[in-house]
C-alpha cells in the first residue's frame, strides 16, 4: 500500500488537504462549534508561527549573502514579477474569475517562496544549495512583513482587505514569530531531535486552518459560486503564472551570466509560493471574508508548482556535467556550503 500511494501524482499532504476540504463540505461547524473552531484555529496558527519561529535560522538569510545578484533576482521574482503578473492578468480579463477567486491569486502573488521544497528542489537539481538556504530563508523572513503590506496596497481599493488586519499580523503571526526567535536557544536542538511531532503539529495547523476556512465558506454557499468550468480556468491561470516565472527566472539568470548552479536556484527559490504561510495569513488578512474562495488558488497552486519542479529538477540532474573531485574539495570549503551541510542534512544530499 505504501508503495502505491509513494507513485500517486498527488502529494500525500495535498490528499489530506482535499479531505479537510470534502469533510467541511459535509459536516461543516456551525454555531457554536464555528467559535470553539474559530479559537482554535487562531491557537493553532499562533504555534505555527512560533515553532517557525524556533526553527528558523537567522544565519540562513545572512550565509552566502555576497551572492546579491542571484538573491536580488529572487526576491524580485516573489515581490515583484509575481504581483505584477497578477495584476496584469486581472486587468485583461477581470471577468475570468469572480472577485474572491482574484484576491486569491493576487494573494498568492504576494506571498513568500517555500524553504523546504526549494532547498529540496535545488539540491535534487545539483544547484546552489547554500544560496538557495538564504534565499528561501530571506523570503520568509521578509514576507511576514512585505505580504501583509503588498496585500493592503493591492487590494486596498477592492473591499477585500482591511488595513486593520496588518494589527492583527502582528499580534497573531508576527508576535508568535519574535518568540519562537527569542526561544532558539532552549528549543532548537528539541525541534531538531522531534521533527515527527514539529511536522506533525505543523500540518495539523494547516488542516485545523482548511476546515475551519472551508466550514465558513460552505455556510455562505461556497460550491454554488464554483463549477467545473471556473476551476478548469483557475488551474489555467495558475499554470500560466508559474510557467510565467519559471521562463523569466531561468532567461533573467542567461542574460546575467549566472553559474548553472545559481541559475537553477534562482528558478526553484523564485517560482516557490509557501502554502504553510499563505493559508494562516489568509484567515487573518480576511477574517470575515469568504476565505475559502480567496485560498483556493494557493492550494491548486501549491500542488502544481510541486509536480512541475519535481519534473523540472529531475531534468536538470540528468543534464548536469560531471563535476570533478578538486571542484568539489574547494567548493566544500566555502562558509556558505559548510553552513548549507548543517542545516539541509538529508536535503543537501
Amino acid at each position: 500500500m505504501s508503495r502505491l500511494l509513494s507513485r500517486l501524482p498527488i502529494d500525500p499532504y495535498i490528499a489530506a488537504i482535499v479531505a479537510m476540504v470534502g469533510l467541511a463540505s459535509l459536516v461543516p461547524a456551525h454555531g457554536t462549534g464555528a467559535i470553539a473552531f474559530g479559537y482554535a484555529t487562531d491557537a493553532a496558527i499562533a504555534l505555527l508561527f512560533f515553532l517557525h519561529g524556533a526553527r528558523l535560522q537567522p544565519k540562513a538569510a545572512l550565509a552566502g549573502a555576497r551572492n546579491w545578484r542571484l538573491h536580488a533576482l529572487v526576491f524580485a521574482s516573489t515581490f515583484i514579477l509575481f504581483p505584477l503578473l497578477g495584476l496584469l492578468a486581472r486587468a485583461v480579463a477581470p471577468g475570468l474569475l469572480p472577485a474572491p477567486l482574484w484576491t486569491g491569486v493576487l494573494l498568492l502573488c504576494v506571498l513568500p517562496s517555500t524553504v523546504q521544497s526549494s532547498i529540496a528542489f535545488t539540491s535534487i537539481a545539483r544547484g546552489n544549495v547554500a544560496a538557495a538556504i538564504c534565499a528561501a530563508s530571506a523570503s520568509n523572513l521578509l514576507g511576514i512583513l512585505l505580504t501583509p503590506l503588498l496585500t493592503g496596497l493591492l487590494l486596498r481599493t477592492q473591499g477585500g482587505f482591511s488595513l486593520h488586519a496588518i494589527g492583527d499580523v502582528v499580534l497573531q503571526l508576527l508576535v508568535p514569530f519574535v518568540a519562537g526567535q527569542l526561544a532558539r536557544p532552549w528549543l532548537a536542538n528539541w525541534a531538531g531531535r522531534n521533527k515527527t511531532l514539529v511536522g506533525a503539529v505543523d500540518r495539523g495547523s494547516i488542516l485545523l486552518v482548511v476546515y475551519a476556512a472551508f466550514s465558513e465558506g460552505v455556510t455562505h454557499g461556497i460550491w454554488h459560486q464554483l463549477d467545473l468550468s471556473l476551476f478548469g480556468i483557475l488551474l489555467l491561470v495558475n499554470a500560466a503564472l508559474l510557467g510565467a516565472v519559471l521562463a523569466a527566472t531561468a532567461g533573467i539568470g542567461r542574460l546575467l551570466k549566472f553559474s548553472r548552479e545559481d541559475r537553477i536556484t534562482a528558478v526553484f527559490c523564485g517560482s516557490k509560493k509557501s502554502l504553510a504561510s499563505g493559508l494562516p495569513m489568509a484567515s487573518v488578512l480576511f477574517a470575515g471574508h469568504p476565505v475559502g474562495l480567496i485560498v483556493l488558488p494557493l492550494m491548486l497552486f501549491h500542488q502544481i508548482q510541486l509536480m512541475a519542479c519535481a519534473a523540472l529538477a529531475k531534468r536538470y540532474a540528468a543534464e548536469a556535467p560531471p563535476v570533478s573531485d578538486r571542484r568539489l574539495a574547494a567548493g566544500a570549503h566555502r562558509p556558505e556550503a559548510r553552513f548549507a551541510a548543517r542545516v539541509t542534512g538529508a536535503n543537501a544530499a
